[in-house]
């Protein structure tokens, strides 16, 4: 037998599309003997490590049992709902998680990793394979289930080992045997047309052009994520959304201005959105990239170099100012190693995309190559794919890396024609002689690679950069992994059209180099902040962008955009919920 007939076929791609982890619906009707025997003799079909089948299926109806196992699940609920930001923890209490109760059965679906003896083929060089088997065996009986119309619900709300005790004791469950998932299964009033996570905005799915590589990794049909991007921040247009709120601002019942600059950040919102009210941009997240650069060996700055990994373990700790604030508004920190010099150990909230181990000494010769500086941006735009698929509609820009305003003060006299003098400021706190010193080695860098304006000494601007015609290399020549990494997100947001909020100089520098590859990504960012350093003043009036918060910080990681982000929310909510004055019955001004 070659391929299915063209009807089994369809049914087979149907019941795909169709299948749903169910947690709402479950009706009390028992599920038939039969039904059920042929649902699991659908799971044990499934392909095998050396077929050896390591699953087994216990199957619960004992009502006092399930009553027991949700009052686990519960516990284990509450204990991550403790563990989420504000905004995700309100959108997590409305969740239905698992229906342990509500189903009429439970199948425990079990792994025996010692099932075949020593000579399982492939299992001795791929020791998990045993459990890979199980799971298919679990997708088996899934898509059979939804072919008879029953439901599924996975329920992953439990510690292994602690379910794996209880039903040790409760119905002699071998402790031996590993517990791949817990099942809720049953008939549904109805299959949403839509997964329930999906609906209820906590999570997106993504695109399948994003999850396909072809010869390459990164390859997407002809192009990586930063050509997707790019395309995709071409086409966008503010116009219908920005004059839609517009109109609802002369009709709220506010004075007319009264609002002042949070009526353009709503506006703004609305543009990218094409659409008037937009959503409302929680959950945040502030991604903070982090790299070292070689310039650091110029003694640009009085830090040593190895603050950076240092400050990396303690964002990952929860003890940086970045993780105060977020704390604060409610916004999940997350650290992307996009060019730290040192190795990383794994820890939650750390996403390791390190292209190389720093850049180089940009005063010696470029701060490294142009597929480098790519493959940092590249990996920015995926960073926010996946941000965003992960159900955040706000994103806020960090960094970390000792130099890195060195770096910045770098690409943005490049970018603007500005001098030196005028760009470089004391970044960590560096006293004048350094500051002179740090002025004189950025001069340096940006002769060394042609960058550097002419009569900027005296402060005129250049017309014809050299920078603006090719950022990419501009950026390869005088950048650093972060900015590049920064610069990706602030592209990868935009063309998703989900909001970035731009932090302090390093963001500044970046959005420079994002401007200029697509300036039409513009529209999709908002100036958190106005930092000390005076790059980042030039950034902002270079990018028309006016920051919402002028704290005099200078604290990087973050810290300022974060501060802005209930600001960008509360401009998007007075949109949506403040009344216009026909809807409340106020009169309005005379014409």
């Amino acid at each position: 037998m070659s391929a299915l007939e063209a009807g089994d076929a369809a049914a087979l791609h149907r019941v795909l599309a169709a299948r749903r982890d169910v947690r709402t619906g479950f009706t009390t009707d028992p599920v038939d003997d039969d039904v059920l025997r042929r649902v699991l003799a659908a799971a044990h079909t499934a392909p095998s490590v050396g077929f050896s089948q390591p699953w087994d299926f216990l199957v619960l109806r004992d009502d006092d049992l399930r009553a027991e196992l949700a009052s686990l699940a519960a516990d284990q609920r509450a204990t991550f709902a403790a563990s989420l930001p504000a905004a995700r923890a309100r959108a997590f209490a409305g969740l239905k998680v698992e229906a342990i109760r509500e189903a009429p059965l439970g199948v425990v679906v079990t792994c025996d990793p010692t099932r075949g003896g020593r000579h399982v083929l492939g299992r001795q060089t791929q020791p998990r394979m045993a459990a890979h088997s199980v799971a298919g065996a679990v997708q088996n009986l899934w898509l059979a289930a939804r072919a008879e119309g029953l439901g599924v619900g996975w329920v992953s709300f439990f510690r292994e080992r602690e379910l794996a005790a209880l039903l040790g004791e409760r119905v002699g469950l071998p402790q031996h045997l590993e517990i791949v998932a817990y099942l809720c299964l049953g008939h549904v009033s109805e299959f949403a047309g839509a997964p329930e996570l999906e609906s209820a905005g906590w999570a997106r799915r993504r695109p399948l052009e994003w999850a396909v590589h072809t010869d390459t990794w990164g390859n997407h049909g002809g192009g990586d994520a930063l050509d997707g991007a790019i395309e995709a921040c071409a086409s966008i247009d503010v116009t219908e959304g920005e004059a839609a709120a517009r109109e609802r601002l002369t009709r709220m019942t506010v004075p007319p201005g009264a609002l002042g600059q949070m009526a353009e950040v709503g506006v703004r919102l609305s543009g990218l959105a094409g659409d008037c009210p937009p959503p409302i941009p929680e959950p945040a997240v502030v991604a903070v990239f982090a790299g070292d650069h070689g310039v650091h060996a110029r003694g640009v700055t009085p830090w040593p170099q190895e603050v950076t990994h240092q400050m990396v373990a303690n964002f990952l700790a929860g003890g940086a100012a970045v993780n105060a604030f977020a704390n604060q508004v409610g916004a999940e920190v997350v650290v992307v190693d996009v060019g730290v010099a040192a190795e990383l150990d794994e820890a939650p909230g750390l996403l390791p995309r390190k292209v190389r181990r720093g850049t180089a000494d940009m005063t010696a010769g470029p701060a490294m190559s142009r597929e480098e500086a790519r493959a940092a941006l590249v990996a920015g735009v995926e960073v926010a794919r996946d941000l965003v698929a992960a159900g955040n509609r706000l994103l806020v820009t960090g960094d970390m890396g000792i130099a890195n305003t060195t770096a910045s003060a770098a690409l943005v006299a490049a970018f603007t024609g500005e001098s030196p003098e005028v760009v470089t400021g004391r970044g960590t706190g560096v006293h004048d002689a350094m500051l002179a010193h740090k002025t004189a080695v950025v001069r340096e860098a940006l002769e060394l690679h042609g960058l550097l304006a002419p009569d900027s000494s005296e402060g005129a601007l250049r017309s014809e950069r050299p920078a603006e015609a090719d950022p990419l290399g501009a950026l390869a020549a005088v950048g650093g992994l972060e900015i590049a990494g920064i610069a990706g997100l602030l592209l990868g947001g935009a063309a998703l059209r989900t909001p970035v909020v731009v932090d302090g100089v390093v963001a500044g520098a970046a959005a420079l180099v994002a401007a200029a590859l697509a300036p039409t990504a513009s529209h999709g960012w908002l100036g958190g902040h106005r930092s000390v350093e005076p790059a980042h003043t030039l950034s902002l009036t270079h990018l028309g962008l006016e920051p919402l918060l002028d704290l005099g910080l200078r604290v990087g990681e973050g810290t300022g955009a974060l501060l802005a982000a209930p600001l960008v929310a509360a401009a998007a909510r007075a949109l949506a919920e403040v009344a216009t004055f026909d809807a409340a019955g106020v009169a309005s001004k005379d014409a």
